[in-house]
C-alpha cells in the first residue's frame, strides 16, 4: 500500500469513528389495552415485520380515547386512533392534525334474538341504550336515518347512556329492549345470539353514501407527518401486512386471540369477523367526499354539537401517501 493509500485508510477510520450511527426513527404510539391497535402491533412483533424498516415503535398505554387526545394535544405521543370529525374540530381552532384510515368498522344496533323490534319505527316508547353519549357518531347517523324515514328518535325513545359493558350488562337483564353500541360491543352480543338491526355502515348507505367511509384513524400532527412521509408510509404499510396476517392466517390470529379479553372460542371468532370487515381496502377521493357528504348530514341535525365547531369539514385534513 503506497503512502497516498495509507493516508486515505487512515482518515477513513478516523471519519467513521467521529460519525456516530444513524439513529432509527421512533413512532410513539397512544395504545389503548382493549383496542385493536394493541392486535396488529403484537402481529407486527410475532411477524418480525420491523426487522427490515429503519425505525422502531414506543407503545404508550392510554385508559381511553379522551386520554389519547390529552396526550396527542401535550406531545406525549406521535400518533393515537381517533375520528376525523374530531380531526376537523381541531382543524377549525387552528391545530394542524391529519387523518389516515384505519377502520370502516362503526358501531351497531342489536335486540334480543326473540325481540318484535325489527325496524327503527318498532323503537317507538322502547328503552334504547346508546353507548358513547348524546354526541356519539352512531347516534346521530341513527337519528339521521329516522329523520329521512319520517321518526324523531330523539324523541320517540327513552334514551339511556352508560359505558359499553353496562349498557351489554343491561340488555342481558332485559332493563333495556335495543342497544346502539361500538362494534366491539356489538360483535360480542351477535355471539350470543342478539341480532345485529343495523350497522353503522349500513346507516351510512341507507343515507345515499355508497362509498365506504372510515369510522376511524391514524391522528397525527400534520408537521410532524411531513417529517416523518418516508417513514409513515413504511408503517402504514407493515400494519396493513399485520392486519392481513390477521385476517387470513389462523396461526397469526391464535398468537394475538389472548387480547381480545374473552376466552369464548365463539366470541372471538365474531370478534375476527367484524375487525376484518372493517380493513379499508382503497382510501381515494371518492371516499374523501362521502366523508365531505356524511359530515353535512351530522351538520344538518337540531342541536348537533359535534360539528358545532364548523358548518364544513375542514380542508386538508385527509393525509395521503402520494
Amino acid at each position: 500500500m503506497n503512502l497516498k493509500n495509507l493516508c486515505f485508510f487512515f482518515c477513513a477510520i478516523l471519519f467513521a469513528q467521529s460519525c456516530p450511527a444513524a439513529e432509527l426513527s421512533t413512532i410513539r404510539l397512544g395504545v389503548m389495552a382493549s383496542g385493536t391497535l394493541a392486535w396488529e402491533l403484537a402481529a407486527i412483533k410475532n411477524e418480525n415485520l420491523l426487522q427490515s424498516t429503519d425505525f422502531s415503535l414506543e407503545n404508550i398505554n392510554l385508559a381511553n380515547q379522551q386520554a389519547g387526545k390529552v396526550a396527542l394535544q401535550s406531545g406525549n405521543v406521535d400518533m393515537i386512533i381517533s375520528d376525523w370529525i374530531w380531526v376537523s374540530s381541531m382543524r377549525a381552532e387552528g391545530v394542524e392534525y391529519s387523518f389516515y384510515p384505519y377502520s370502516n368498522t362503526s358501531g351497531g344496533l342489536l335486540a334480543p334474538a326473540d325481540s318484535d323490534i325489527k325496524t327503527l319505527k318498532d323503537l317507538n316508547a322502547k328503552k334504547l341504550g346508546i353507548a358513547g353519549g348524546e354526541l356519539d357518531k352512531n347516534w346521530l347517523l341513527l337519528q339521521a336515518l329516522g329523520l329521512k324515514q319520517g321518526i324523531d328518535l330523539n324523541h320517540s325513545v327513552e334514551k339511556v347512556y352508560a359505558a359499553p359493558p353496562l349498557l351489554n350488562q343491561q340488555l342481558y337483564e332485559k332493563r333495556i329492549d335495543a342497544l346502539l353500541t361500538f362494534w366491539q360491543f356489538a360483535a360480542k352480543l351477535e355471539a350470543q345470539g342478539y341480532r345485529q338491526l343495523l350497522s353503522g355502515e349500513e346507516m351510512i348507505r341507507q343515507l345515499g353514501i355508497n362509498e365506504s367511509v372510515p369510522s376511524l384513524g391514524y391522528v397525527f400532527n400534520t408537521n410532524w407527518g411531513n417529517q416523518h412521509r418516508n417513514v409513515l408510509q413504511a408503517f402504514f404499510k407493515i400494519t396493513k401486512i399485520a392486519k392481513d396476517k390477521l385476517c387470513t392466517d389462523d396461526a397469526a390470529w391464535e398468537k394475538i386471540s389472548g387480547l381480545t379479553e374473552t376466552e369464548d372460542k365463539q366470541t372471538q371468532l365474531q370478534l375476527r369477523h367484524r375487525y376484518c370487515q372493517g380493513r379499508v381496502d382503497q382510501w381515494t377521493v371518492e371516499n374523501r367526499h362521502a366523508a365531505e357528504k356524511l359530515y353535512q348530514i351530522l351538520h344538518q341535525l337540531g342541536d348537533n354539537k359535534l360539528t358545532a365547531a364548523s358548518p364544513q369539514l375542514q380542508a386538508d385534513i385527509f393525509w395521503s401517501l402520494n
